[in-house]
């Protein structure tokens, strides 16, 4: 009976591309003849590579998938081997460019466990420097409602994606979903590893979404406080009024009573209707309530004889 590379990896026949690249990237890593000095890690680091050569290139999964290792043999053809027993797809595996390839050259117990053995080696590559790829930055603009309750955002990138082959590229789409947390100030970062351009001589880049505050027509954000200026006329602010107070929940308005006299520098606080904070979503800022005074573009004289008469001292 031929191997049986989904069981070498870990896996059942049916696996994603995705699932076969993480069992690869585990027991490469586990069984590396560098790191792992146990009887029989440098076999089992071969078979590993060789499952991954086969089941991470269509053609040559198909046919294992049909024909077994037996099929691969005899170049998918379902028989023996073929001519002089050849093997024509995947006998001349070489299990160290394949982890070369697959790792983009770097150094992957650098990445992964910290760098360096106790010794000072470097595992057997120091000759491949890490080489990544710079950050890759977007903007991603949230309306303070979404501030507010949270939201789910789904951002479509496109990106280089290696072939099987681990040579050739192909434009690929992929869906990122961020998950927006109530009260996120502006200037958090999100980051998505490694889901830049892949290349076989580097590391992807990171992709980072940084949130921004959309401009909103009605409020201003403070931290987690929401600003409203209020337009009020001159006989309001002197005399007094209510007025409507909008809240970020849609149809929700607060009445807010005006007695005293109300100055270009006045502020009112309505608690508990700002924004989430962060630490405690339970917990919420303050609707700053600021006033924009109209006054009159003129005055007659009886107007002017009248208010000064009330505002003598």
């Amino acid at each position: 009976m031929g191997k049986d590379f989904y069981k070498i990896l870990g896996l059942s026949k049916g696996a994603s591309d995705e699932d076969i690249k993480k069992a690869y990237r585990k027991l490469a890593l586990k069984y590396h003849p560098d790191k792992n000095k146990e009887p029989g890690a440098e076999e089992k680091f071969k078979e590993v590579a060789e499952a991954y050569e086969v089941l991470s290139d269509p053609k040559k999964k198909e046919i294992f998938d049909k024909y077994g290792e037996e099929g691969l043999k005899a170049g998918g053809g379902g028989g023996g081997a073929g001519p002089g027993g050849q093997q024509f797809f995947y006998s001349n595996v070489d299990p160290h460019q394949t982890f070369r390839m697959f790792f983009g050259g770097a150094d992957p117990f650098a990445m992964f466990f910290g760098g360096d053995d106790d010794d000072g080696s470097s595992g057997g590559f120091s000759a491949f420097p890490a080489m990544g790829d710079p950050p890759i930055e977007h903007e991603l603009f949230v309306s303070l409602e979404e501030i507010a309750t949270g939201a789910t955002k789904k951002m479509k990138i496109s990106r280089k994606v290696l072939n099987p082959d681990t040579h050739a590229t192909r434009i690929e789409d992929k869906v990122l979903t961020i998950d927006i947390k109530p009260g996120w100030k502006q200037g958090t970062k999100i980051t998505f590893p490694r889901e830049g351009d892949q290349s076989p001589t580097s590391i992807p880049a990171d992709i980072i979404f940084i949130i921004k505050d959309k401009p909103h027509p009605t409020f201003r954000r403070d931290g987690s406080d929401i600003i409203y200026t209020a337009k009020i006329n001159l006989k309001e602010a002197l005399c007094g009024t209510t007025i409507n107070v909008p809240t970020l929940e849609s149809g929700r308005v607060r009445k807010l009573q005006l007695n005293e006299v109300i100055k270009p520098t006045t502020e009112k606080r309505l608690a508990g209707d700002g924004l989430p904070y962060t630490k405690q979503p339970t917990t919420r800022g303050d609707l700053i309530v600021k006033f924009d005074i109209k006054f009159p573009d003129t005055l007659s004289r009886d107007q002017k004889d009248i208010i000064a008469s009330a505002l003598r001292y």
